[in-house]
């Protein structure tokens, strides 16, 4: 009896525990929403190759701006057929993350699709260009769906891994402050490129995503862009170094939780005032942009600290009377 309890207590997520399924979810989520975005009635003219795909070949090597613009021609033939299917494979991965038996045929379609779109419908998050920036979304929101399903990608069955979401992946908890490191120093790095230091790049930068958005953004954004103002290179380099020591933090200190919680504050400063919700409100945007996955991303790094309550709770039990299997809490 004392062996089947320690068994369900082990193989049971604590209440109130951020587990690998929880993050599952969080992307399906996502991933309906981006479908739905998709069947936008402006998505189903011209506007979609025009406004969406076209602009992201400004400023691309040549061999991506063709290919890009090929795909822009190609959906401008026939722009009802190209988004019901582009809407419905969004949709039909969503619905199988949401479902547990089709989680890891959903996240196989997901790895695909998202580095198509990152490829092709993003342009590499403009990193090619020489002016990428995170404030309105480099390194790219596909690239991150794809960074986040490894690491929550459902491995055999078996007892519940302690710590954070990430540590029940195939990557562990270490492949995922691997990827959280490699995440916000690459965008560190991006902020101290000379485009983005120069005077007026943040305000610019801003300025520019108000088109199409309902007034109360548009004065928010517009606001933070005239506080800036021809300045703004000291802002570049804050942001840069501040995105480093938040990527390095969890691998060299302890205390995980404090660079988790600043990087998911700064998304969503970049969220709203760099990337205007993805520009969900004006009728063309495809998915929420970045900000939304750096947050999931630091929940699927959140050290989990009902769980140690959890495994107390067990050996508190076992000390009780119900003996654990030896070793076992070790």
């Amino acid at each position: 009896m004392s062996s089947a309890l320690y068994d369900t207590a082990m193989r049971t997520p604590a209440s109130g525990r951020v587990s690998a399924r929880s993050i599952q979810i969080g992307l399906g989520l996502l991933w309906l929403l981006d479908g739905l975005l998709q069947l936008q009635p402006k998505m189903f003219g011209a506007a979609f190759a025009n406004g969406v795909i076209l602009p992201m070949t400004q400023g691309q090597p040549g061999f991506v701006s063709a290919a890009m613009t090929h795909v822009a021609h190609l959906v401008s033939l026939q722009p009802a057929l190209a988004d019901s299917v582009f809407a419905g494979i969004q949709i039909l991965i969503g619905i199988g993350l949401l479902v547990r038996e089709t989680v890891r045929p959903a996240l196989v379609l997901s790895f695909v699709w998202a580095l198509g779109v990152w490829a092709l419908g993003e342009g590499f998050g403009m990193l090619f260009t020489g002016a990428a920036s995170p404030l309105t979304g480099a390194p790219g929101a596909a690239l991150l769906y794809v960074a986040i399903g490894v690491l929550v990608w459902p491995r055999a069955a078996g007892p519940a891994a302690s710590g954070p979401a990430a540590a029940q992946g195939p990557l562990g908890e270490r492949g995922g402050k691997a990827i959280w490191a490699v995440t916000w120093i690459g965008m560190g790095i991006l902020w101290l490129l000379p485009a983005n230091r120069v005077g007026g790049s943040i305000s610019g930068a801003i300025s520019s995503s108000v088109t199409g958005e309902p007034g109360w953004l548009a004065h928010l954004q517009l606001s933070v862009a005239h506080a800036l103002g021809t300045g703004g290179g000291s802002v570049a380099v804050v942001c840069g170094v501040l995105s480093i020591v938040i990527g390095l933090g969890p691998l060299l200190s302890r205390h995980t939780t404090v660079f988790l919680v600043a990087g998911a504050a700064l998304a969503l400063d970049y969220w709203v005032f760099g990337e205007a919700f993805g520009g969900v409100f004006t009728g063309l945007g495809t998915d929420p942009n970045t900000g939304p996955l750096l947050v999931l991303l630091a929940l699927a790094l959140y050290p989990n600290r009902a769980w140690a309550g959890s495994r107390a709770s067990v050996a508190s039990r076992a000390g009780d009377g119900l003996t654990t299997p030896a070793g076992a809490l070790a």
